[in-house]
């Protein structure tokens, strides 16, 4: 009995193995794996390209790790929801990669943010996590360099001439450690000038997540959140991307 129990999960395995490889030469994520199940909930597990939906992008750090999931799952049959394959970092970074990351396909609206890890402050002496250090730490980016990095980001999305939704960066608790309280909403302030100039749409994900802070977050100091709080985040990020879509179907 135990032997012929053994057998089954082998062979149920290699199926699941044989029909993982099967889904498409580029090893992307069937739709079942996208929408359900803890164990294929992946963020990186980009959806097959369906010709009839629009191909909308997520480009950020952490925060758009924890969100595309469920923003998936709630624009479902509505749109191809990608994002780039990894973390976004600061700005510069997204600057000297986005070439690699906007790749040849297609984009019908691209969905980004910058912010947290240009705020910053490390200590090379810090013994903190990623030696941060808001008190005797070096920012990542001062005002001016952020504000050259994401003019020169803004320009170069809108030569995809897709749909560019800016997420404006969540807010940042008292305690965290490497960032000051309030930082944000000086360098949201930076990017929503540039956007107004350029015909950026403005996703207020600052002003949407302080209507649940701090339930929603991790833990104190954490700029992260919590299940419910990508949830709710998604929420608002899925209402910008649905906003646009009839626009693409009269154009």
């Amino acid at each position: 009995m135990r032997i012929t129990f053994i057998l089954f999960l082998r062979l149920f395995a290699t199926f699941l193995l044989t029909t993982q490889i099967a889904y498409s030469k580029e090893k992307l994520a069937s739709e079942s794996e996208l929408y359900t199940g803890k164990k294929f909930s992946k963020a990186f597990e980009n959806p097959e390209d369906n010709p009839a939906l629009p191909n909308v992008l997520i480009i950020g750090d952490s925060i758009s790790i924890g969100y595309t999931v469920p923003v998936r799952e709630l624009l479902k049959g509505k749109a191809d929801i990608f994002r780039i394959p990894v973390n976004g970092k600061y700005a510069s970074y997204g600057l000297g990669n986005l070439d690699k990351w906007l790749g040849t396909r297609k984009w019908d609206i691209i969905l980004f943010n910058w912010g947290l890890w240009d705020i910053c402050y490390r200590n090379p002496k810090s013994k903190n996590k990623g030696h941060r250090d808001k008190v005797n730490g070096t920012i990542t980016a001062t005002p001016a360099q952020y504000k050259q990095s994401m003019t020169k980001i803004i320009r170069k999305l809108k030569s995809t001439h897709s749909t560019l939704i800016w997420s404006t960066t969540t807010p940042v608790p008292k305690y965290e450690t490497c960032i000051k309280e309030g930082d944000e909403i000086a360098y949201n302030l930076i990017v929503e000038e540039i956007a107004d100039k350029n015909g950026v749409i403005i996703n207020d994900l600052h002003s949407h997540a302080l209507l649940k802070i701090p339930a929603i977050q991790k833990m104190k100091g954490d700029v992260h959140f919590t299940k419910e709080g990508y949830d709710f985040l998604a929420l608002k990020v899925a209402q910008s991307i649905r906003s646009q879509l009839p626009k693409l179907i009269t154009e």
